[in-house]
């Protein structure tokens, strides 16, 4: 079971293994479909300066810029079908993301959890554990493998798979709101929230099995604006006042 980190100095980070959770949409950047490869140059890069200073970093990328099971563009299809395209979409980014990562000379491992052997390894747990003992940035494709499921299940899964101190939830906006900050201009940020208010409040933070299996094993989550620069540092150096933490207590 994962624990809270003690509160690091501030020449040591806050975590020693994070479990990064990116959304497909992210990796757009100012498209409206696909892959932006300035985007995934520039996530990669941060993902190096934060390997470079000793935490280990795994991450679980969706893949709703490219296909969403649950999505209009889905149409009438089985919600398996769907879902299964859906996963395929999170390999392409894994890969673009991989490619992203060896071009900055940060040794790479897709690992999915359907068999594709072309393109990455089958998920073993601790396979992927040494990996990460290794110094190797994972990136874990295809959700849990099984339709019905989200990215957001599978990243609060392998965080606990391979006993990550966090899963650090990058988003379009600086935190957990009370409201939609689009929509209503008036609602207010959280510093720090907890489990029970996420899901009884219905925020949009994940998946409600996301949340609940993050409560029941004490798994923190930090949710950030993944667009500011140099905001998944912060987060790891456990800076105060980045995004919005989620734990069993305030």
């Amino acid at each position: 079971m994962a624990t809270e980190s003690k509160p690091a100095s501030a020449a040591e980070p806050a975590f020693r293994r994070v479990l990064l959770k990116i959304s497909g949409e992210a990796l757009m950047g100012a498209q409206n479909y696909g892959i932006d490869v300035n985007v995934a140059r520039a996530v990669a890069e941060e993902i190096k300066n934060v390997r470079a200073v000793g935490v280990e970093i795994a991450v679980v990328v969706g893949g709703g810029n490219i296909f969403r099971g649950v999505s209009k563009s889905a149409g009438n299809m089985d919600r398996s079908s769907a879902d299964y395209i859906g996963m395929l979409a999170t390999v392409m980014n894994a890969v673009v993301l991989q490619d992203a990562l060896e071009k900055l000379n940060v040794f790479t491992r897709v690992m999915s959890a359907i068999d594709i052997p072309q393109l990455a390894e089958s998920f073993i747990r601790r396979r992927a554990i040494r990996h990460l003992e290794k110094s190797r940035v994972v990136i874990f494709a295809a959700g849990t493998g099984n339709p019905y499921f989200t990215t957001d299940s599978a990243a609060a899964l392998r965080a606990l798979e391979i006993k990550a101190d966090v899963i650090l939830k990058a988003t379009k906006v600086d935190g957990i709101y009370s409201a939609d900050p689009v929509i209503e201009p008036k609602a207010t940020r959280f510093d720090c929230i907890t489990y029970q208010e996420v899901l009884e409040q219905q925020l949009k933070v994940m998946d409600a099995s996301a949340i609940s299996l993050c409560m029941d094993n004490k798994l923190p989550i930090v949710v950030f604006n993944m667009r500011t620069e140099g905001n998944i540092m912060r987060v790891v150096m456990g800076e105060r006042g980045v995004g919005t933490r989620v734990s069993v207590e305030r």
